[in-house]
């Protein structure tokens, strides 16, 4: 059983917290885990990424046939979900000019058992952490990870480039979109962490990884994440869903 917690901030600098996070729960059934930063203007990104974590909530709590699904049938579920909210973003976009050009990443995890689908678009970014690793489940669909896949460009080299913010692939901008699929399995020691880049690109992994596997709370832990990301700059609205094993919580004095 995996304890939740849900943290999102509109950083330092922004007017407007572009990015959504929320988990949902069936009784009996498993949970789904999303979050969603958007993109296009202040209503355009506000709305597309809300929407999309409101859709699938809505839809995934209307399941009915919820005890009986595998998970072929849970990873057909999520691919028509998101293509249902991308072409609900894309019709609003291309009716109203006010919301022309939005979109939004999305990262939904689907926890049932001791395994997880991701369904991954764009540059969120989900993560399986223990004492001993910490390890990137998903791939930023950006301009620079072309560059790093291809050679040209190094890691260093990446977290300082002046487009690292461009993603080639997003929720609504596109008529179609096919997103990613990842499996993670659970045991008593994982973590889960999902994230907005804008704790991804300010926090490390090193320090990541040290702030969530320390003894304490699991809704400090989350709340740290996101203060550093802060103190670091705030340039971004950051957003964290942290999920532990509830046998490896430490209790607060």
């Amino acid at each position: 059983m995996l304890r939740f917690e849900v943290v999102t901030d509109i950083g330092k600098k922004r007017t407007v917290n572009e990015d959504s996070a929320a988990v949902f729960a069936i009784q009996d059934g498993p949970t789904l885990a999303v979050v969603a930063d958007g993109m296009g203007g202040h209503r355009g990104g506000d709305y597309a990424s809300s929407t999309a974590v409101r859709i699938l909530g809505e839809q995934f709590v209307k399941v009915d046939s919820a005890a009986t699904m595998d998970e072929e049938d849970w990873k057909e579920w999520l691919q028509e979900t998101v293509m249902h909210v991308n072409r609900t973003l894309y019709d609003v976009a291309e009716n109203d000019k006010e919301y022309k050009g939005m979109g939004t990443t999305l990262d939904a995890v689907l926890i049932h058992g001791d395994k997880g689908i991701v369904t991954h678009v764009g540059d969120s970014r989900v993560y399986t952490i223990n004492r001993n690793e910490i390890s990137q489940i998903t791939k930023d669909h950006s301009f620079v990870n072309i560059l790093l896949d291809s050679g040209e460009i190094t890691e260093e080299e990446a977290a300082k480039h002046p487009q690292r913010n461009w993603i080639m692939k997003a929720v609504g901008s596109e008529k179609t979109i096919m997103p990613d699929f990842y499996q993670i399995k659970f045991d008593g020691q994982t973590y889960l962490l999902i994230c907005t880049d804008g704790l991804s690109n300010k926090v490390d992994n090193a320090r990541i990884q040290k702030i969530v596997t320390a003894d304490g709370d699991l809704h400090d832990k989350a709340v740290k994440l996101v203060e550093l990301a802060n103190e670091l700059g705030g340039e971004d609205n950051i957003s964290v869903i942290l999920a532990s094993p509830s046998t490896s919580e430490v209790s607060p004095q």
